[in-house]
């Protein structure tokens, strides 16, 4: 083991490993997993990476914390998987509230973090984010899973894919929901709502990729592209999603994620995408 790995935690043996090739590490969101919000991608995006995706505690197979949790720790967890499977420098593709936690590791490890693809993201919730939190964690101690599941799907999904589905798929989409929350929801919810790593932006020095998800009504597509325009020299793809591109246009989700991860001929690194 390096010096550098040293001062990192150990690795979370409840990991998702995928492909071979430069380097990608997944991170999720709030209420999700690495199977959940990132499967239908898997796949595509470990076709020419390796992929490797860390749970938050609580969610997946990873135990639940028994103390708060920390965005610098779960930035340091992601590197220690890298480390894990011998990958030395990795993009990150972050969704949610795995963006800021992506946001820390490229901040604290700028020698191991090349690139970042931050979907659906955030420096710091609104007031809009900070609202839907207290209602959801306000329904998760209730018990009524019903009801929160109902809840979730109306923030996740856009307007346009909602109406679209028939009344059998939607119950069948807040059934699913409601038989999916990791038993980690109290504290990653706790999380959401203290989290801020608003000074970390300017000091972002590689490639980033904003993900807009414009039918967003959980995170604004506004909150979204200020965090765009706060990153030096941050690219932009907008989808048209709600705050789940997994489960509403996952092949235009990782078209966006693989046009920018595509590494250069001459450096074999990504590079941001045309325009």
């Amino acid at each position: 083991m390096t010096a550098r790995a040293a001062s990192l935690p150990e690795p979370v043996p409840a990991r998702t490993v995928r492909g071979s090739g430069p380097g990608l590490v997944l991170s999720h969101g709030a209420n999700g997993s690495i199977e959940r919000q990132f499967g239908p991608v898997l796949d595509g995006l470990a076709a020419h990476r390796t992929v490797v995706g860390v749970d938050l505690p609580g969610s997946g197979a990873a135990p639940r914390s028994e103390a708060p949790l920390n965005a610098d720790a779960l930035a340091d967890r992601l590197v220690a998987a890298a480390d894990a499977e011998g990958l030395d420098t990795f993009a990150v593709s972050g969704i949610s509230l795995g963006t800021p936690i992506a946001i820390r590791a490229a901040v604290r490890h700028p020698d191991r973090v090349t690139a970042l693809v931050l979907t659906a993201g955030f420096a710091r919730p609104d007031a809009t984010l900070r609202l839907f939190n207290s209602i959801w964690r306000r329904l998760y101690m209730s018990g009524d899973r019903a009801a929160l599941a109902e809840f979730g799907a109306l923030m996740a999904f856009s307007t346009r894919t909602l109406d679209a589905m028939p009344r059998e798929r939607l119950d069948a989409v807040v059934q699913r929901i409601a038989g999916g929350f990791p038993a980690g929801t109290p504290e990653q919810a706790d999380l959401l709502d203290r989290i801020d790593v608003e000074d970390d932006l300017p000091r972002i020095r590689v490639p980033t990729l904003i993900v807009v998800t414009t039918g967003d009504r959980l995170v604004s597509p506004d909150l979204q592209r200020g965090l765009a325009a706060a990153i030096p020299g941050a690219a932009t793809a907008e989808i048209g999603t709600g705050h789940a591109p997994f489960g509403e246009a996952p092949g235009e989700w990782l078209d966006a994620m693989n046009t920018f991860l595509r590494p250069s001929p001459a450096e074999g690194r990504p590079v941001n995408p045309p325009g």
